[in-house]
C-alpha cells in the first residue's frame, strides 16, 4: 500500500477531482524519496493548483505532504502504514488538516469534505483491489 500512495504520479489515473499532477523535482535525501509536485484539483466549478513537498520513507513506512504553494494557508497530511495483525495486511494511519485562504472555499468544500474523504479513500480501496486482486480492502 506504501507503493499504491506514494506513486503519486498515477493519481489522475483514479483519484477524483485530481485532473493533472506533474513531478517538478525528484531526489534522494537522508535514505528518503523527496517530491515536489504540482497537483491540480477540479471539484464542481473550482479548478485550483497546488505545490506540495512529498517524502516518501520507506524505512520508516510513512509518506509525509508539506504545502508549499497554491490555495491554503496551510495543509498538513501524513500517511502511516504497519502490517495488519495477521501479517498480509496493512493498517493506514491518514490525517490532513488544511485551511484554504478563501473563506468562500473553504465554505464550499467544508459543506462535502467528510463526503469527499470517503470517496477518496473508496478510490485508493478499488486502486488496491485492482493491483493487488486483495479480496476485502478494511475501511477506514
Amino acid at each position: 500500500m506504501f507503493a499504491l500512495v506514494g506513486d503519486v504520479e498515477r493519481y489522475p489515473e483514479f483519484l477524483p477531482w485530481c485532473t493533472r499532477l506533474k513531478i517538478r523535482e525528484r531526489r534522494e535525501e537522508g535514505g528518503h524519496t523527496i517530491l515536489v509536485a504540482d497537483m491540480t484539483v477540479s471539484f464542481a466549478v473550482v479548478q485550483e493548483r497546488f505545490t506540495s513537498k512529498v517524502t516518501l520513507s520507506a524505512a520508516e513506512r510513512r509518506i509525509v505532504v508539506e504545502y508549499i504553494n497554491g490555495p491554503f494557508r496551510y495543509l498538513h497530511n501524513r500517511w502511516q502504514f504497519e502490517p495488519g495483525p495477521d501479517g498480509t495486511g496493512t493498517i493506514i494511519d491518514f490525517d490532513i488538516d488544511f485551511e484554504f485562504r478563501n473563506r468562500a472555499l473553504g465554505l464550499l468544500i467544508g459543506a462535502v469534505f467528510d463526503k469527499a474523504v470517503q470517496h477518496l479513500i473508496h478510490a485508493f480501496e478499488a486502486r488496491a483491489r485492482r493491483l493487488y486482486g486483495t479480496a476485502r480492502v478494511p475501511t477506514v
